[in-house]
């Protein structure tokens, strides 16, 4: 897939034709990066003004804990978007983003976003709203799964929000087993020991990332 069809494909950009695009990423200053693995793209406590779409690789987004553990917020490829949030913002960004692997991003001054030029422009701050809109929803989703009191209900919680995600009880998640502990704000072995009872009582099957939903409406009684 062309660099051109990619930003097509995301909600940043959804709605434009590929001569549009191009036209408005001149206009708008857009600057493709290149980054190493272990590179920092935002940091924690630095103010962030620009929006990224990736366009190769993985980055992560995660934010430090008072125990100085690293929670992971998100992990993205190609087409990810990042900043979108946070770039219109007066204060310091709170996560910090890195390359997972030698990654490339494209990276959009976020107060051009915010002076739309033309039908292109337009479409592009309505999109850029739509976004925030659904990231405020996801993480409202995020602090109800870790006000749950067991770590079966926040794994059960989990394990349905990505079916939905998905459209199918087989799917496989974006993270790794203790990128998943970070996220439930658990112990790595504590989930793994939680994840190995809840295959052996029928209700999932597992191996690696990949998950099969055994039993779905009896996890959806362990989140209740």
């Amino acid at each position: 897939m062309n660099e051109i069809a990619l930003l097509q494909t995301t909600p940043l950009f959804t709605g434009l034709s590929a001569e549009a695009l191009a036209g408005l990423l001149a206009r708008l200053g857009a600057a493709r990066r290149s980054y190493a693995r272990g590179a920092v793209l935002v940091q924690a406590g630095a103010p962030n003004r620009s929006v990224g779409v990736v366009l190769a690789g993985h980055i992560e987004a995660a934010r430090l804990a008072p125990d100085g553990r690293a929670l992971p917020i998100t992990r993205m490829g190609p087409g990810g978007v990042f900043g979108d949030v946070l770039g219109g913002s007066s204060l310091s960004s709170p996560v910090t983003v890195t390359a997972c692997e030698n990654c490339e991003v494209l990276l959009i001054p976020y107060q051009r976003l915010l002076q739309p030029e033309g039908p292109a422009g337009q479409q592009v701050l309505q999109n850029l709203v739509r976004t925030i809109s659904d990231k405020y929803f996801l993480l409202a989703r995020r602090v109800d799964l870790l006000l749950l009191h067991s770590l079966r209900a926040k794994a059960a919680s989990y394990l349905l929000a990505e079916a939905e995600r998905a459209g199918q009880n087989t799917f496989r998640i974006p993270l790794t087993r203790s990128q998943l502990a970070g996220y439930l704000n658990c112990d790595r072995s504590a989930l793994s020991r939680e994840l190995g009872r809840m295959q052996r009582e029928g209700l999932i099957d597992t191996y690696r990332s990949s998950f099969k939903l055994l039993d779905p409406d009896a996890l959806r009684k362990l989140t209740q």
